[in-house]
């Protein structure tokens, strides 16, 4: 199985069993932006998620969130932010776009305010390495010692499809989770979602303490960068906020007449099986990613339109995010009277 598919089918299984927000290859660095990007991340809300929902179903700016702005009073743009003028334009700018933010000229001065207080609704970060195939590990080992140094999530797990002998185990950190993903199918071959088994739970990390982050490894030598508390802090924050913005589903379905969308939470005999909607290809007989598998150059390729489907609403109806929240509604309802 591809590490696309692989990656599909486990975040589909997460989301089934309710593991709160799951989302798809996220920056995972402090120190060196882009430097790690993490395959899966599933974040547990708490009780707040539904004030966080209320928002917008994008992910926040996090030059908003670290502002000296709030919901009580407004607030001069430039004494809000410590950021270049820029950046703080272009923060105001998409929080007014996306409805958590209030701009008015107030005595002269360009102002704002936040539309609701921002909630607290982060619990736990769980960071997930997908590794189908661990007879080709690639730089499985330093990429997991990263994340166990930085700390940045509180759980870090390795997920395969291959069996994991002892010698698996003495590779990676003691703190690494390994679950086994088995692929299963139903009656008359229907797939359905893959099961998890658990070869060895997870450490929790010290995500409040400092933490190490390697930003480039040499012979004989290693250069890090110590990360203090507040920037995981920041750090986290920013990676919940693009997990519930981004979410999982960020694939698309090719215009082609091999390509089928499993039907989500039926199959094409009208029975329950739970599988939401993925490209699957007819010709291949398997996931495809249709960004850099599909197109003429495929000799299965059979031009059509693309599948019909509404990958916001499943995920509005399966998880705690809600794609059209009634504070965006009564905002557009009010842009609307201006247009």
């Amino acid at each position: 199985m591809s590490e696309f598919a692989f990656e599909l089918e486990l975040c589909a299984a997460l989301e089934a069993r309710g593991d709160g927000i799951v989302a798809r290859q996220l920056g995972a660095s402090v120190a060196n932006p882009g430097g790690r990007v993490v395959d899966v991340v599933v974040v547990d809300p708490t009780a707040a998620i539904d004030r966080r929902a209320a928002l917008t179903p994008s992910g926040i700016p996090d030059a908003i969130l670290g502002a000296e702005v709030g919901p009580g009073r407004w607030t001069p743009v430039r004494d809000a932010f410590d950021c270049h003028p820029d950046r703080a334009q272009r923060a105001v700018e998409r929080g007014v776009d996306i409805g958590v933010l209030e701009r008015e000229r107030r005595d002269g001065r360009d102002c704002i305010r936040q539309v609701a207080r921002y909630p607290d609704w982060v619990d736990r970060i769980v960071g997930i390495e997908n590794k189908p195939d661990l007879g080709r590990p690639g730089d499985l080992e330093a990429q997991l010692r990263t994340d166990v140094s930085l700390a940045l999530v509180d759980e870090v797990i390795l997920a395969t499809e291959s069996h994991v002998t002892g010698a698996h185990r003495n590779r990676l950190p003691d703190a690494v989770g390994i679950w086994r993903v088995h692929r299963r199918t139903g009656d008359a071959g229907r797939p359905r979602l893959p099961e998890i088994e658990v070869i060895r739970d997870p450490d929790a990390l010290p995500v409040e303490a400092r933490g190490v982050e390697p930003l480039s490894f040499e012979p004989g030598r290693t250069d890090i960068s110590i990360v203090s508390p507040a920037e995981k802090a920041d750090a986290r924050r920013r990676l919940a906020e693009r997990a519930y913005g981004k979410g999982w589903r960020t694939f698309g379905f090719p215009g082609c007449g091999a390509c089928s969308a499993r039907d989500p939470g039926r199959d094409g005999d009208g029975h329950e099986d739970g599988l939401p909607s993925l490209p699957h290809c007819q010709y291949e007989d398997r996931l495809v990613d249709a960004a850099s598998e599909c197109g003429p150059s495929c000799p299965g390729f059979d031009p059509a339109s693309e599948p019909a489907v509404d990958l916001a609403g499943e995920r509005d109806a399966r998880t705690p995010w809600n794609a059209d929240p009634e504070r965006t509604r009564r905002r557009q309802s009010g842009l609307d009277r201006f247009g």
